[in-house]
Order: structure tokens, then C-alpha cells, then sequence
């Protein structure tokens, strides 16, 4: 990864690529499993490797979309404009974590339930679902890596402000803006990147309508993220596209457009 940035934006602006990156997703999502039998290494051992990478493979992409699960259409329409205006692959990070639940029923309904009774056993879902977990935070981990950019939806669904603090209820959020981080920093290698680019800114269960699900927060560090909204999106592509109009000016990569309207903090 190479670059954060935070984002503050106006949803209905991207509505109209919402199907666009509709389809981004779906291509994304194609090749995920939904059968434990060819992980089976004996009657009661799964094949942990395998089915991280059949569940949440490495995609290839520019940007990874960090968002509330109530944001996805959002992310999608965010997608599906970075791919119009400057042919750039979002993945949005739906793809891995919007898929640990269905995971985890399928391994919960073969190993942890009493096919009697139909209670599952309360000791061997914890070991599966830190299992699933520990697979989904590692996928992330990859990905946020592999990634030149992360793109952080900032919206009242994402976060809330107390004071000058600002948190999430999110753990994938919390462990995503945790790890880009601390995750190193690799410079894309191109010409396009200059020095003035180098430095890094910085039992008797209650059923579940008579319950109250538990609510955590977590405090986010958003200082290594540059803020974007709506009209800086706007005129980015704007100004890629006058670049490529230009006479013996290369097109180059659409990203270095914004890194140079953007650019990093020196170092203090």
C-alpha cells in the first residue's frame, strides 16, 4: 500500500454507476465455495489453507474500498465510477468479509451442531468462528498490502464523533483503517513518482427478537489518511482527462494524477 485517503462524499453523485460496480463485485465474488467436502483432510479436520484461498482470494485491483456494511451500494457506485472515469479495479472490501457469515454457517451446521437437537454446541462455535476470523483479518491483511491505495467511506454510518475523537462500532473497519496503518509503504514503481512524493504523511437462549445485540466501539486514527470529498473526486478526473488531451504529455497512470493534487506531507 501506498497511499490512504478518507473519504466524505455525496451518494446520490454516484448513483448512476451503482450497476457498473454491481458487476465489478459479482466479478470479484465468482469462485467463492459454498461446499466443505473438498476440504476435508479426515472426518473432523478441514484443510484451513484451502479454503482461505478458495473463500477470500487475493484479487487484483488498485483501490480498496473500506466501508459500513449500510454503505455497500455506496462502495459499489464508487466502484463503478473509478472504473468509468479512469478504467481503475475497485475491490470492495464486501467481497471478503460478506462472506465470512455464510462460511461459518456451512462449517457450523456440519460440526457444531446436534443433528437431534438442533442446538449448536457453544464451545465449538468459538473455535470456528475464531477460526473464519483469524482467515478473514489475514485475507485483509493481504489485500490491503497488495493494494496501491485504500479509500476509507467516512459517513454516519461508518463512524461517530464524540468530541474531537471519532469511532466506529465496525471491527472490519477498526482492523482495516489498524492495518493500512502500520502495513508498510512501497512506492509504485514508476516514473510518474517523484521525490516530492517519497515521504509518507503521516442453554435456554433468548430468541433474537428479545434481545439487544452488543454494541463496541473503537477509537480511529484517521491522521495517516488524506481527506477527499465529492468535488476533489470530480476534479481529478477532470484533470487526468485534460492531461491525456495534452500534446507530448503521457498518459500515465490515473492514480499519480491524484497524488499530485493531493500530495504527501513532509515530514516534520
Amino acid at each position: 500500500m501506498y497511499r490512504g485517503f478518507q473519504l466524505n462524499l455525496d451518494p446520490k453523485k454516484f448513483s448512476d454507476y451503482l450497476a457498473n460496480g454491481e458487476q465489478i463485485h459479482e466479478v470479484l465474488l465468482d469462485g467463492f465455495k459454498e461446499v466443505l467436502d473438498q476440504y476435508a483432510v479426515s472426518d473432523t479436520v478441514l484443510d484451513g489453507s484451502k479454503m482461505q484461498a478458495d473463500w477470500f482470494p487475493q484479487a487484483h485491483g488498485d483501490i480498496f474500498i473500506s466501508h459500513a456494511h449500510a454503505d455497500q451500494k455506496l462502495a459499489m457506485g464508487l466502484a463503478g465510477w473509478l472504473y468509468e472515469k479512469f478504467e481503475i479495479i475497485a475491490f470492495i472490501d464486501s467481497c471478503i468479509w460478506g462472506h465470512a457469515d455464510v462460511l461459518l454457517r456451512n462449517i457450523d451446521d456440519v460440526h457444531c451442531k446436534d443433528p437431534k437437537t438442533g442446538n449448536y454446541n457453544y464451545q465449538r462455535r468459538n473455535r470456528s468462528t475464531a477460526h473464519v476470523h483469524i482467515m478473514v483479518n489475514n485475507a485483509l491483511s493481504k489485500m490491503i498490502d497488495h493494494m496501491e491505495c485504500l479509500f476509507f467511506l467516512d459517513t454516519p454510518k461508518s463512524t461517530v464523533r464524540e468530541l474531537v475523537e471519532k469511532k466506529t462500532q465496525s471491527p472490519w473497519i477498526y482492523s482495516e483503517l489498524s492495518i493500512s496503518r502500520i502495513i508498510r509503504k512501497r512506492i509504485p514503481e514508476r516514473a510518474q513518482i517523484t521525490e516530492l512524493f517519497k515521504a509518507f504523511s503521516g442453554g435456554g437462549a433468548l430468541n433474537e427478537s428479545q434481545r439487544e445485540e452488543v454494541q463496541i466501539q473503537y477509537m480511529l486514527e484517521l491522521d495517516h489518511l488524506v481527506k477527499l470529498n465529492t468535488t476533489d473526486l470530480e476534479f481529478w478526473a477532470r484533470a487526468f482527462q485534460t492531461k491525456k488531451k495534452l500534446i507530448h504529455v503521457k498518459e500515465g497512470h490515473p492514480l499519480d494524477t491524484l497524488y499530485e493534487i493531493k500530495p504527501l506531507k513532509k515530514p516534520r
